[in-house]
């Protein structure tokens, strides 16, 4: 039976491996999550494939299918998605590609990739870069868009989708000698990314970043190419009127491609100093307006790739405390309405990258009686309430459970 309300909680890359220095335990284990907690008891709980046969376990892919789009249906790239975040249209012909300012370093038998992020870059300093870079090295066939932080795409007029490319958050630490671009198209982008190598060396803003002791954005790295995708709105494929909560242009992009609105959180940055009350109030507002809302906290995905248990491990108890208790505890008021918490994929930190493994996730109100002592990577080992595939998720959720 259906509820009058939908909200789905996304921790984004909260599930991760047994830490042998803290005993075994994972940073979701030694987190404080007693909300979390509360729902996995009181509720459902469950776990489910997020990432589809055939797919990388990226945000885009596990996502979409989060939110009820079959991935093998929908998904044509990564890029395109943020592309439609920030209101680039694309061409039939156009191809996206995500345009990641990083911090490469020299080493003896090559370069690595030191930082996916520049060290987080700041949005002011990231959005001159990439403005000055597109004036210079900008033409008639290829521009860049600033973007949030280090996230900005390029958009090539008429070029190839098929080169073999990799996510930078993937090869942390590893020499990108055998990670370079392959296939079509390769050549040209290999060419343009030495081109904004030397143009980064000389900019003021890296100037300014060495003498203040940050790291400096001195290349770009293209990867998640894609052409515009076609999907039907939530409310023609579902029946739900939907809102989108999200500091990163990828969630955003997904909503705008599924005809939801997408809200605006001032102070939300995709990092562990993002308002997540700001988040919390916001979906409660929007709740008055549409009948589902996706809230996604993207902290404890960056933590992993970071490789940081103590920026995990307080991502994971400010998204408990700051959001999953005030939401919970606001829509108490409602009544008719259903909470999903869960993950798109684990980040585990040992790999700094996201794995294929199956996620947690518990349902409010319960469903079955299929409860949990905690939100953990236990369910998983524990529970009998499994789902392989994350659309399948979705319409239990949404239609009433078991039929």
């Amino acid at each position: 039976m259906r509820k009058n309300k939908y909200v789905i909680l996304l921790g984004d890359g909260m599930p991760d491996r047994p830490l042998d220095e803290r005993g075994g335990k994972t940073p979701l284990m030694l987190a404080k999550t007693p909300n979390l907690d509360a729902l996995a008891r009181e509720g459902s709980a469950g776990f489910v494939y997020t990432t589809p046969a055939g797919f990388e376990p990226g945000s885009d892919v596990t996502n979409m299918g989060i939110l009820g789009y079959d991935p093998v249906l929908y998904y044509t790239g990564r890029a395109p998605l943020e592309a439609a975040a920030m209101g680039i249209k694309l061409g039939p012909d156009d191809v996206a590609y995500r345009c990641n300012l990083v911090s490469l370093r020299a080493v003896a038998d090559g370069v690595v990739m030191d930082d996916f992020s520049a060290g987080h870059i700041e949005t002011e300093d990231a959005a001159e870069l990439i403005n000055d870079m597109n004036s210079q090295l900008g033409g008639d066939d290829f521009s860049f868009y600033p973007g949030v932080s280090y996230r900005h795409l390029m958009v090539w007029k008429g070029g190839p989708a098929g080169a073999k490319l990799t996510p930078p958050h993937d090869i942390s630490d590893q020499n990108i000698r055998d990670y370079m671009p392959e296939g079509a198209g390769s050549d040209f982008l290999t060419r343009l990314m030495g081109e904004t190598q030397i143009f980064l060396k000389h900019h003021k803003v890296n100037s300014r970043r060495r003498a203040m002791g940050k790291k400096e954005a001195n290349s770009v790295w293209f990867w998640g190419q894609g052409r515009a995708p076609s999907m039907p709105p939530l409310k023609e494929l579902r029946g739900l009127d939907g809102a989108m909560i999200s500091a990163v242009d990828l969630m955003r992009g997904i909503a705008v491609n599924a005809g939801m609105n997408v809200i605006d959180v001032p102070g939300a940055t995709g990092w562990i100093d993002t308002n997540y009350e700001g988040k919390a109030a916001a979906c409660l507002d929007a709740l008055e307006k549409v009948d589902l809302v996706y809230l996604h906290v993207e902290s404890p995905d960056e933590s992993g790739h970071s490789g940081s248990l103590d920026h995990k491990i307080q991502s994971i108890t400010d998204f408990d405390a700051k959001v999953v208790g005030p939401v919970v505890e606001g829509l108490k008021p409602v009544g008719d309405f259903r909470i999903i918490a869960l993950s798109d994929h684990p980040t585990p930190l040992e790999i700094k990258t996201h794995s294929t493994d199956p996620v947690p996730f518990a349902i409010y109100p319960a469903f079955e009686a299929a409860g949990a002592d905690r939100f953990d990577e236990r369910i998983v080992k524990n529970s009998s309430l499994e789902f392989g595939s994350a659309v399948e998720l979705f319409e239990y959720f949404i239609e009433g459970g078991p039929g």
